[in-house]
């Protein structure tokens, strides 16, 4: 069911509040340093074991840049000793083998991506001898049905990289570009060019990579509606397959680098809804399809097709086409979801050094999932995914009375019933076009540990 569309300011302005994006259920705030190395193990031999063991999912952190973004709130070391990515992929490499000895051989490694920092501060040849040592380690699907990708900057790689990494298994790219107009991108120290970027774009296209992402951001320094509809006219001319363009959120008191971002330059709070309305009406306009929560993209890319036939996945990375995997997270700070647990590891170099010269996983924190976690966090993926809730399907699954079990839930959301932004029957709770901003909105009513002290911790809905 594709997804409609309606902005409407008022409304906008009423719910744009803090709430979680929902890449996980239980959020972040909810893991715990009580859950442990022996938890982590016994999800996985529970995972082993299910009747129809998952796939396998991987996400590996780099952590480093060359260059700081003002902007940008990732676990990441800024270094140009290139020294210190050698000692951490010796690292990673015998992480990957700790890991891969917990889970079944027979369990197909079918989706990769690789995040930061910069993934690309790697060079091919350390690329391949991280790839090497998955394949040794891993039983991967080769057959290029598999979903590997890897967020590239692209002022650190050339259209010859881009044509390697392809040839490494690579058929997904998401490249960073936030911005082409040379004022915001000096305002957040991130200077590059529109060449640099379409040429990348291009090698992508000849290598046949099945999907090529961009990634804008809108309430930066010093943007303009008149400057942002400037880069959304160069980013619709290349014609990328998907398009994220996020929210940025600046939040200065927790992330030190935003604090060198002049606050006279900050767009005032008005501006950041004329930019989103811009980009929505822009982009659809161009034919991109409205996945949901930031992310577009043309009709006939994978993620519009699996929205459109109900298969639509969420996870740590966003949206996603593979069914549901296990997801092992590698490298300081990765995050994890074995069986019904998440675990992240810890996030300082050192700490994470440590940890695996004592023959220890850096597990740092974690959760268990109860039944009505798991109950939870499929009712609140269906509608981040499909922008609809069949009361049945949970009733026939886990043996309760929907509207009973939710009472709480579907209270809480008359006042979203009565602006017009969803539907609820005695079957189904439906999103409407005037409720696919306020998603989050809609998704935190459902959500059993959202008090007013946690509602701090989390960007805002809009």
């Amino acid at each position: 069911m594709t997804q409609k569309i309606s902005f409407n300011r008022a409304l906008i302005e009423k719910y744009d509040r803090p709430g979680p994006r929902y890449t996980s259920y239980p959020t972040a705030p909810q893991f715990h340093q009580a859950f442990a190395m022996d938890d982590y193990r016994a999800a996985a031999r529970a995972s082993n074991a299910a009747e129809t063991p998952k796939c396998l999912s991987v996400y590996i952190h780099i952590p480093f840049c060359k260059s700081l973004c003002y902007y940008c709130a990732c676990n990441k070391i800024i270094t140009h000793k290139t020294e210190r990515a050698v000692e951490y992929l010796e690292y990673l490499k015998r992480e990957i083998a700790m890991q891969a000895a917990l889970f079944d051989k027979s369990r197909k490694l079918t989706q990769l991506h690789l995040g930061g920092g910069t993934p690309t501060y790697l060079t091919s040849e350390q690329l391949a001898d991280l790839m090497a040592t998955l394949r040794a380690s891993f039983n991967m699907d080769d057959s290029d049905e598999h979903e590997f990708s890897l967020e590239v900057d692209p002022r650190t790689v050339s259209p010859v990289q881009i044509h390697q990494l392809r040839a490494l298994g690579f058929n997904r790219l998401s490249f960073g570009v936030q911005d082409f107009d040379e004022a915001v991108q000096a305002a957040v120290n991130r200077l590059q060019s529109e060449e640099q970027t379409r040429e990348l774009v291009q090698a992508a296209r000849e290598a046949q990579y099945k999907s090529v992402s961009v990634d804008l951001i809108y309430g930066l320094p010093l943007q303009t509606v008149q400057s942002f509809n400037a880069t959304l006219d160069k980013i619709i001319d290349m014609r990328p397959d998907r398009i994220a363009a996020y929210s940025y959120a600046h939040l200065p008191d927790l992330v030190r680098a935003q604090r060198l971002i002049r606050p006279q330059d900050m767009p005032p709070p008005e501006r950041k809804l004329e930019l989103l309305e811009l980009t929505i009406e822009r982009l659809t306009s161009a034919g991109y399809v409205y996945i949901g929560m930031d992310h577009f993209a043309l009709p006939d890319d994978e993620l519009a097709l699996a929205r459109e036939n109900g298969t639509l996945q969420r996870n740590f990375q966003g949206y996603s086409t593979h069914a549901d995997c296990d997801l092992i997270g590698i490298g300081v700070s990765s995050i994890g979801k074995v069986d019904n647990t998440y675990s992240q590891s810890v996030k300082e170099l050192s700490q994470y050094y440590a940890r695996i010269d004592a023959g220890l996983l850096p597990i740092h924190r974690g959760y268990t999932l109860s039944e009505d976690d798991c109950l939870r966090r499929e009712v609140i993926l269906d509608l981040m995914c499909q922008g609809r809730i069949d009361f049945g399907k949970f009733e026939e699954h886990y043996g309760i009375d929907f509207q009973a079990y939710f009472a709480d839930a579907l209270e809480q959301l008359a006042e979203p019933v009565a602006d017009g932004l969803v539907a609820i029957s005695d079957r189904e709770l439906l999103l409407l076009p005037e409720g696919q901003l306020m998603l989050r909105n809609v998704a935190m009513a459902f959500d059993a540990y959202l008090g007013a002290a946690q509602k701090g911790n989390f960007s805002r809905t809009v």
